[in-house]
């Protein structure tokens, strides 16, 4: 599982996450880092959540994975809160993977597997945030990278041999896992299969009623059922947008301003100078003279370098701190010493023997103040305006937090007001509200009360959006004469459904007895979609990956010669499928599909191999939970007390 972590550091948010994956979140591997988290004693404990052979996880420990794993799914899905991670089975995945880390380096310890020094050094060296420009392990960036987590050599080096462990154990039980080449025919000849049939539609609109509900039945439907009738929250927003254009007083600078910057960066416009060099880098001196020999002759650089085996790399427009900083301060003076098209050396580098070409020199003479009075009087304009509107944004801000009032605000900075229509929380961008103000509503929706005046940035620094809550409706069902056609069809409709449901029971009745679907229906004597034939096959439905249709899922699901029935969501209705006959596929010898069928079936007999011995190691070091503890924590992480 280090395959997780790998690709973490290959962003700069994975650097941070996957080093606390590492220490603090079995996720990433086969087993978490709980050799500092245990301690002998008792299961009874209060504060222990399991027992692992003559170890103990505790409660502290499991709740400090618990938030580091909410934190890393966030990454992936920024929605994700600790309630919703519990709710999927997050904390048994979380303290499962503790526990089986702690249990296999237990088992490992016993039968002599143990990770050694130079293992987890390889190990190490294959993470792109530990190597240096060469692709090799760089101890410096490896400190680097561990001190800004505040992380020490010892838990990762453990961690990792936690996770070595682990694959020494269980990859070798997955190895030949395979199944008789009979069942792999079996399957494949499943794959193979045909199915004929038929399906019946029976929406409950074709079985409701012809009358309207009376009155008194309309009032007990909407009574009984005002929850489905209500209308969620509504609020009215309140808005003004302004830019740059509300700052009265002037943003250009004065010439005493500009001469200042100007002698403030003298060096930006001084004289300066850059060269486009090439250099080929070669381990001897020896060879480096015979490339520059054969350059002097009339060889280009990339050809004689060619002729030992080597390559020119291009180091593009260099300052000469800049090379002095890539190569060395003798490749540098070498290479700003010679002339544009010339080859300087061999000089001796950093890595070796160095040969540099220059290919160009781009040489700037030095600004006077009058040729860049308008560059930087602009840059200053820009400067000013930038504090002048964040001044203002701060100014109104300040002003809202001590009670000021939005027509207030947007009287003095002339801005005229709008506001929108009732809005729900989630309504779409666009719908009542301009598709730039959509930012606005989660905060709009979030005030206690009407009059609590805030301000948002629309556009960074240039933009911005003042706003408040001019009316609230609070949620309830909406008003019986203005939904009444709704309630009716509702009410119709469940009458319809119950109907449906009696024929529905019908048709199966008369499938258990052999009676075909399509005769059946007829009998119903209602008019109703058209029965339709069903003949499809196994490879056909996979071939249209995860969607299949509830009614197609159970049809291969079923048995030949049987009637069954599955509902309509929505309380639409129900539909009835026949399977009246299977025939058995026929796989040629060389059929591609066997090879394909071999290949999944040996990968899952390989890993239940390896799942089994997970268990049989559980057992084996003997593994007790406390259940009540458990439960505590978990309380405590959702809310409660």
């Amino acid at each position: 599982m280090l395959q997780v972590f790998r690709k973490f550091f290959h962003s700069s948010v994975g650097v941070f996450a996957a080093l606390g994956l590492i220490v603090m979140l079995a996720m990433a591997f086969a087993a978490g880092d709980v050799s500092n988290m245990m301690s002998s004693g008792s299961i009874t404990g209060g504060d222990r959540v399991a027992k692992v052979g003559g170890n103990t996880i505790g409660t502290a420990q499991l709740t400090k994975q618990m938030q580091q794993a909410v934190e890393i799914t966030r990454q992936q899905q920024p929605g994700v809160t600790m309630k919703s991670f519990l709710a999927e089975g997050g904390l048994d995945l979380v303290l499962d993977q503790m526990i089986d880390g702690e249990a296999q380096m237990a088992f490992g310890r016993k039968v002599g597997i143990v990770a050694g020094k130079r293992l987890i050094d390889s190990e190490l060296a294959k993470i792109p945030a530990f190597q240096g420009a060469g692709g090799k392990f760089d101890q410096n960036a490896y400190l680097s990278v561990l001190a800004q987590r505040q992380m020490n050599d010892a838990d990762v080096r453990d961690s990792f041999a936690r996770d070595l462990v682990s694959r020494q154990l269980l990859a070798p039980a997955q190895f030949g896992a395979a199944l008789p080449q009979s069942a792999v025919m079996q399957y494949a000849a499943l794959l193979k299969e045909h199915r004929a049939g038929s399906a019946a539609m029976l929406p409950s609109s074709a079985f409701a009623p012809k009358g309207l509900p009376t009155q008194a039945e309309v009032s007990a439907w909407y009574n009984s059922h005002k929850a489905a009738y209500t209308v969620p929250e509504r609020r009215v927003i309140r808005y003004a947008r302004f830019d740059e254009s509300v700052i009265k007083q002037s943003s250009v600078p004065s010439d005493a301003e500009v001469a200042a910057r100007f002698k403030a960066n003298a060096a930006q416009y001084g004289a300066s100078e850059t060269r486009k060099v090439s250099q080929v880098i070669v381990i001897s001196e020896s060879m480096a003279k015979d490339i520059a020999a054969a350059v002097a002759k009339g060889e280009s650089l990339e050809a004689a370098a060619k002729a030992k085996g080597l390559s020119v790399a291009s180091l593009g427009s260099v300052s000469k701190a800049d090379l002095t900083i890539k190569s060395s301060a003798a490749v540098a003076e070498a290479a700003y010493a010679a002339k544009a098209g010339a080859t300087a050396g061999p000089v001796k580098g950093a890595l070796g023997w160095a040969l540099v070409r220059v290919d160009a020199i781009d040489a700037k003479p030095a600004r006077t103040l009058e040729q860049v009075k308008g560059e930087i009087t602009a840059a200053l304009t820009e400067e000013k305006r930038k504090q002048a509107l964040a001044a203002l944004t701060e100014k109104v801000n300040d002003d809202f937090g001590k009670g000021g009032a939005l027509s207030d605000t947007a009287k003095e900075l002339g801005l005229t007001m709008a506001e929108t229509p009732l809005l729900v929380a989630k309504t779409p961008a666009g719908m009542g509200l301009p598709a730039e103000l959509a930012s606005i509503l989660p905060a709009a929706f979030g005030m206690d009360h009407e009059g609590q005046p805030q301000i948002s940035e629309l556009v960074a620094g240039k933009s911005f959006v003042i706003f408040d809550v001019t009316k609230i409706i609070p949620a309830a069902p909406a008003p019986l004469d203005q939904i009444s056609a709704q309630v009716m069809a509702d009410i119709q409709l469940e009458k319809g459904s119950v109907a449906a449901r009696a024929a529905a029971m019908k048709l199966l009745a008369a499938g258990k007895k052999g009676g075909d679907l399509a005769a059946e229906v007829a009998k119903l004597g209602v008019a109703l979609p058209p029965v339709q034939q069903m003949n499809l096959g196994r490879e056909e439905i996979m071939s249209r990956g995860g969607q299949i249709p509830p009614a197609v899922a159970l049809f291969f699901g079923m048995a030949p010669g049987t009637t069954k029935l599955i509902p309509i969501a929505g309380n639409k209705g129900f539909m009835a499928v026949q399977l009246k006959a299977i025939t058995p596929g026929a796989v040629a010898a060389n059929d591609p599909l066997i090879g394909q069928v071999k290949g999944e079936l040996n990968n899952l007999a390989a890993r239940e191999q390896g799942e089994s011995l997970r268990r049989a190691i559980r057992t084996e070091v003997k593994v007790e939970r406390n259940e009540s503890t458990i439960k505590t924590v978990t309380s405590t992480l959702a809310g409660g007390n």
